[in-house]
């Protein structure tokens, strides 16, 4: 199979076929942006659902750990095999990754350079960290069956030296203005996973860029609108459409696929949201109420932080005395607000689990 050579950007496409999707897609997203809006401190109380992004979008390449696992693993409680420390940190690197690149955004545009830089925070000490993090590729790659020669290739990207003329076209694509902000960012990820530039973490990388490049539009109050869930569950669709692109052109196809997905996930994390900001506002009532504490507020946003922990995570977010805490996290285990999932032994410290804020975000 010959190297794929990408099209220059913007792609021709039928714009009366998208503007019904363009307009319910925009519609779900702005709901969703409206509760951003709304909330005081979104990183904290929408904590779960940025590591769930995280686990989601490594999963579709291959990572097993799960949400709780994950948590668990932050809260000192270790993996029992090698195989799923790997997939711990490579999620870990992912939420690094994102939080990393929001906040050079504050500073200065959505560039290559840029994103050598996430690349060189999601390889960072876990498999794939032999592929040169943070550098475009020098060499040839391909996509297929694992072993598979580039004659058996399902995909083959561009070739080395054509690989810096398709990434500067699509840098300028992200900064300049005009046209739609969502069929850009939808142009945007598959331009991105048909160059491929990076020798591994690819996916995960574009996956970043769509949140990212909507905060970057000022579409988003944050960068923590997530699409992962629903293009793992139809991910089989997902690779097909992208793949329709360098086979057939067919750019419209994966457009009105990415404008679904958007309309479908906005509208499922604006609910999630809204459920996560219900219970919030649920348990900080209930801990003033209980425990009379006019510390109930930063509390519950510890709780939310990190809804699996150890008494010493929540005591360094809160800045509340040992004295103070340690009898209302009793009180909230007495009433079944919280569980230990291990009991604290010699200098190891108990494990407290927050499930109804799991079960939420889990939903």
């Amino acid at each position: 199979m010959n190297p794929y050579i990408p099209e220059k950007l913007p792609p021709a496409l039928d714009y009366e076929k998208l503007i019904a999707k363009v307009g319910e897609a925009s519609t779900a997203l702005a709901r969703y942006d409206g509760l951003l809006q709304a909330v005081v401190n979104p990183e904290i109380l929408l904590s779960p659902l940025t590591t769930r992004e995280a686990v989601l979008s490594s999963k579709i390449e291959g990572t097993q750990a799960t949400l709780d696992e994950v948590l668990e693993h932050e809260a000192g409680m270790p993996a029992l095999e090698d195989s799923k420390k790997n997939d711990i940190q490579e999620i870990v690197n992912y939420r690094s990754a994102l939080i990393l690149a929001e906040k050079e955004l504050n500073n200065r545009p959505l560039s290559n350079f840029l994103i050598r830089q996430m690349h060189m925070e999601l390889m960072s000490g876990v498999r794939g960290a032999n592929k040169e993090p943070g550098r475009f590729r020098e060499i040839q790659n391909w996509i297929g069956k694992p072993g598979s020669s580039i004659e058996e290739a399902d995909y083959v990207p561009p070739e080395p030296h054509l690989l810096q003329t398709s990434l500067d076209d699509l840098e300028k694509f992200i900064q300049q203005g005009g046209g739609d902000i969502l069929i850009r960012s939808a142009i945007i990820h598959a331009q991105f996973e048909i160059i491929h530039p990076f020798l591994d973490g690819n996916g995960r990388i574009g996956r970043l860029l769509i949140p990212l490049f909507l905060y970057y539009k000022k579409r988003l109050k944050r960068p923590m609108f997530y699409l992962s869930e629903y293009l793992e569950k139809n991910r089989t669709e997902y690779y097909t459409r992208l793949r329709d692109i360098s086979l057939n052109g067919n750019w419209n196809g994966w457009i009105e696929f990415y404008l679904q997905a958007v309309q479908n996930q906005g509208r499922t994390n604006a609910r999630r949201a809204r459920e996560i900001i219900d219970l919030h506002d649920k348990i900080r009532k209930l801990i003033r109420e209980l425990t009379h504490s006019q510390y109930s507020a930063e509390i519950t946003d510890g709780l939310f932080h990190k809804p699996i922990f150890r008494a010493s995570d929540l005591l360094l977010k809160t800045q509340i005395s040992k004295q103070t805490l340690m009898p209302i996290l009793k009180q909230l285990i007495e009433v079944g607000v919280l569980s230990v999932i291990k009991q604290a032994k010699g200098r190891s410290p108990a494990v407290i689990k927050f499930s109804e804020l799991l079960a939420v975000t889990e939903n």
